[in-house]
């Protein structure tokens, strides 16, 4: 893949996957940025091996999926759901609040399951390419979806979020 071929799979990946991570991140922007960023450089390193233009989302995004998990792995969890449902109650003006309850939810789901869900509904990737993407069967891909859903489905009706 060219240097110019590459640049132009970036320009035409970048919003969907920052949307993807930022999610996956729970909505901390700049942690999905430095991700993608992260990601990107990898994939630039690697991409004289790459000969499949035509997938170039699936393997960016899964890329982008496992330097998430090596963050994930590399840190502890801070906060716990209640205080993060609180603060997203509070009377802000800010619209990047918006979101807060549903990224709160989100926090709380196993990253497997906020992955394949995110992927699905937010992507619209099948089963099949969330599989390649995640490295899961399609079994477990479905199980997971359904899985996440009820537990979003759980939190969000706890919290009036519905």
């Amino acid at each position: 893949m060219t240097r110019e071929q590459f640049i132009s799979h970036v320009e035409r990946s970048q919003q969907a996957l920052r949307r993807f991570l930022t999610a996956l991140c729970c909505g901390d922007a700049q942690l999905a940025d430095d991700i993608a960023q992260e990601s990107y450089m990898k994939a630039y390193l690697s991409s004289d091996g790459f000969r499949s233009p035509e997938k170039f989302n699936a393997w960016i995004f899964k890329i982008a999926h496992n330097t998430f998990l090596s963050h994930k792995r590399s840190q502890r969890p801070v906060d716990d759901y209640e205080k993060a449902v609180a603060i997203a109650s509070a009377e802000v003006s800010d619209a990047s609040f918006r979101y807060q309850g549903l990224h709160a939810a989100l926090a709380n789901i196993p990253a497997k399951e906020r992955t394949s869900i995110l992927l699905h509904y937010m992507q619209g990737y099948a089963v099949k390419e969330i599989s390649d993407i995640t490295g899961d069967s399609p079994d477990a891909v479905r199980q997971q979806l359904s899985r996440g859903r009820s537990r979003l489905r759980k939190y969000l009706e706890a919290y009036g979020e519905r």
